[in-house]
């Protein structure tokens, strides 16, 4: 039985999925990992499958180096605009959320009212390759592959709001004054 980074508190309401070595990019799959991270599986999925057909695009936040701005990152409110459409590690991370449905499923979990509780990705080791430069030379030719954690956690649906309204209303000031206990003299 393998480890993951985070155990959740319940974990007859939650579902597991991950995958080693796999040979998509890490820096591209942190981006999916954290732009899904709390969202409803639904919708996530919904907008995996819209990055695959050039609908949707993943915001980039780290490793922006380079990358250049697009209109559809608006949509997602990208700082500057910065977004991609990773499309191979997009597809995988696509697959292995399904997996977690899956196995929600097998739980008896309604996968409408599943969240994306908890999604981390590791840098895997480096394949190694290489390359041959002039002057008789060898370079390196290095890929970058990722280690993917998912943890889905099935919420409580909507909550109703209290019917009563029973709350006293304070100033600031007389919260100020609450804030000094006076001490026994």
């Amino acid at each position: 039985m393998v480890r993951y980074a985070k155990e959740p508190d319940v974990p007859e309401k939650t579902s597991k999925a991950r995958g080693s070595h796999l040979r998509i990019h890490f820096k591209h799959t942190r981006n999916i990992s954290h732009f899904c991270k709390g969202m409803n599986v639904n919708k996530a999925l919904k907008h995996l499958d819209d990055v695959l057909a050039f609908k949707a695009v993943i915001p980039f936040v780290r490793y922006t180096g380079g990358i250049g701005g697009t209109a559809q990152a608006k949509q997602v409110k990208a700082p500057g605009n910065r977004g991609r459409w990773p499309v191979k590690a997009t597809a995988v991370y696509r697959d292995l959320l399904k997996n977690a449905i899956a196995n929600a499923e097998t739980k008896g979990l309604d996968p409408a009212l599943l969240v994306v509780d908890h999604a981390q990705v590791n840098r895997a080791p480096a394949g190694r390759r290489r390359t041959y430069r002039a002057h008789g030379r060898i370079g390196k030719y290095a890929s970058q592959p990722a280690h993917v954690e998912i943890i889905l956690k099935e919420t409580g649906g909507d909550v109703a709001k209290a019917d009563d309204d029973t709350r006293v209303k304070i100033t600031k000031k007389q919260a100020a004054k609450n804030r000094f206990v006076k001490v026994g003299a």
